[in-house]
């Protein structure tokens, strides 16, 4: 689809004064294990996983379709440690219906997160095949990818922390890893069918069903902190995941990054992306919620997304939250890669496409004069680089001078003005 310059629309922006901007420091607590591969196979050696693996057993790993701190170095040594029980370990792709829901771009995503056959010293095993394990008590059916269900056991490894679209004893994790990450996109497709309000039922009756037919001899859970660094590792046996994960889940809340202005008229995100969040942007941040069952985040009447991250593959899930874009962005956009999401989550709001404007310049001018009831000469305004990192961020002068900084908070320097290259996107 081509779009035509918009000298038009330029001039309609033309009289909107952009706000200068201030760099603004965000304090959060940074407690981080520094020595991961060390720490995790401490815990590994003491959780009492070792007599359960017997020699020549297969063991399945799980590799999330999320960029996450240390996960290649955390699968190699969770492999490595099965391999010094004589088992033989090897990895798949847990990601649902990510990596336009091939075998090929699931593999190709974990690839780009540094999860290889030779940094991890076992194979990845990619298809997306699976095998009908059984149903809930409703009468659901639960799937299970084929790789997984032919090997003896089960180790699932993955991330805690709030999920993008609901609330929950368990929300994304190992629950959710076993439940939707594991059945491939036939099994997330199962799993969303009632939409997201039911997932905090459904994914514990989902995971138990796999945990039934099939052996989770342990999970790996991984926590973040505001950093994007690994601050916490657990080892849980099998048999404990459902009672333990819970307060790891509220862990990690408090471990969370935020936007600490509480409210803005301007949101504007540099970059979006699969590979930052399951959501492009994480509405725990953004406050851009494609549904009715989470909430937080920053509260504000339009929101821009500039650019598309390459590590997301052309998914710009997300994109479809904010009010306006880029053309950049538009053309970074497969279709084929963004599509699956939304037609086996049944949430396609984040798969549409915002208003479409030539550069940043004109993107952050529309927003801002689509405005209303706002004072236009005291614009108040965020920037953020994407919903990952944000130790620093800009705020508009006006914002930052309005009262009382809110505690965390920091000024870093003077206000400058925006500064566009030629082709009138921002300069770093």
């Amino acid at each position: 689809m081509e779009i035509r310059r918009q000298d038009n629309i330029r001039d309609l922006l033309a009289d909107i004064t952009l706000p200068r901007m201030v760099k603004i420091r965000q304090r959060f607590e940074r407690s981080v294990i520094r020595d991961v591969a060390g720490t995790l196979r401490q815990k590994l050696d003491s959780a009492g996983i070792a007599p359960r693996i017997r020699p020549g057993m297969s063991v399945v790993l799980t590799g999330s379709g999320r960029e996450i701190a240390n996960m290649n170095v955390i699968l190699r040594e969770t492999a490595s440690f099965i391999r010094d029980q004589g088992a033989l370990p090897f990895i798949v792709p847990a990601m649902g219906s990510h990596g336009s829901s091939t075998a090929e771009g699931q593999k190709e995503i974990l690839a780009g997160y540094g999860i290889t056959e030779e940094f991890c010293g076992c194979p990845v095993r990619s298809s997306m095949d699976t095998v009908l394990l059984g149903h809930t008590a409703d009468g659901d059916p639960v799937y299970l990818d084929a790789f997984a269900h032919r090997a003896d056991a089960i180790a699932a490894v993955g991330r805690i922390k709030p999920h993008t679209a609901f609330r929950g004893k368990y929300e994304s994790g190992l629950m959710k890893m076993l439940a939707v990450g594991l059945g491939k996109q036939k099994g997330a497709d199962s799993i969303h069918r009632l939409g997201f309000g039911p997932l905090k039922d459904r994914i514990p009756a989902f995971a138990s069903v796999v945990m039934e037919k099939h052996t989770v001899l342990f999970g790996v859970g991984v926590i973040e902190n505001a950093f994007k660094e690994t601050c916490r590792l657990e080892v849980l046996r099998g048999e404990e995941i459902p009672e333990k994960e819970p307060a790891l889940l509220e862990y990690a809340k408090t471990r969370m990054p935020a936007i600490l202005f509480p409210e803005t008229d301007v949101l504007v995100v540099r970059t979006i992306g699969k590979n930052f969040s399951g959501s492009g942007m994480d509405p725990n941040i953004s406050g851009t919620w494609a549904t009715p069952f989470g909430g937080g985040g920053i509260r504000k009447q339009r929101t821009v997304v500039l650019d598309l991250d390459d590590k997301s593959h052309g998914n710009s899930l997300g994109a479809g939250m904010a009010d306006f874009t880029t053309l950049r962005l538009f053309h970074k956009i497969d279709f084929t890669a963004l599509y699956p999401n939304g037609l086996t989550s049944t949430v396609i709001e984040p798969c549409k496409i915002p208003m479409v404007l030539e550069n940043d310049e004109m993107a952050i001018r529309a927003a801002l004069k689509t405005c209303t009831g706002i004072d236009r000469n005291k614009v108040r305004m965020v920037m953020i680089r994407n919903t990952q990192e944000l130790e620093t961020i800009l705020v508009s002068e006006s914002l930052a001078g309005e009262g009382i900084l809110p505690e965390g908070a920091e000024i870093l320097g003077g206000a400058e003005a925006m500064s566009f290259d030629q082709d009138g996107n921002l300069s770093e």
